[in-house]
Formats: C-alpha cells, sequence, structure tokens
C-alpha cells in the first residue's frame, strides 16, 4: 500500500511540475498533500498526518491561491 501512496506522490508532484496554469499546479500540491497525509496515517503517525492535511493541504493552498489572485497577469 505504501509504495502505491509512494507512485501516487512521485506522479502527482510529476504532473504539478509540468502544469502550465498555477492554480492547477497549487491543485496538485493539495492533492499531494493530501496523499502524503494519507501515507503518514498508514505509517502509524496520525498527529503528523492531521498535522500535514491541516497545514500543506489546508492552509498553504488558501495562501498560495490567494497569492495567485493577487498578482498581475500578463498575457506572455
Amino acid at each position: 500500500m505504501s509504495v502505491l501512496i509512494t507512485g501516487l506522490l512521485v506522479a502527482i508532484a510529476a504532473i504539478a511540475l509540468m502544469m502550465k496554469d498555477l492554480l492547477n499546479a497549487v491543485i496538485c500540491l493539495a492533492v499531494f498533500s493530501l496523499l502524503c497525509a494519507l501515507l503518514f496515517y498508514y505509517l502509524h503517525a496520525p498527529d503528523v498526518a492531521i498535522a500535514e492535511a491541516a497545514v500543506g493541504a489546508g492552509i498553504s493552498t488558501v495562501l498560495f491561491v490567494w497569492a495567485i489572485r493577487r498578482t498581475v497577469q500578463s498575457d506572455e
């Protein structure tokens, strides 16, 4: 099970790196963080899993989306 989750983590990270749209990349990183939390829970570290889900998928995603919305976009 942990090998499957680790493979998904590598795939999601590669997809996030290839994204042209920043908002889609942030969504991929949120999914990455949730998969990390799932892996931590599977490895019997529920306190780390909760912290990863709250900070990684929650607060970081909100901050990244807020920063993307506040920046001026150019059409280059």
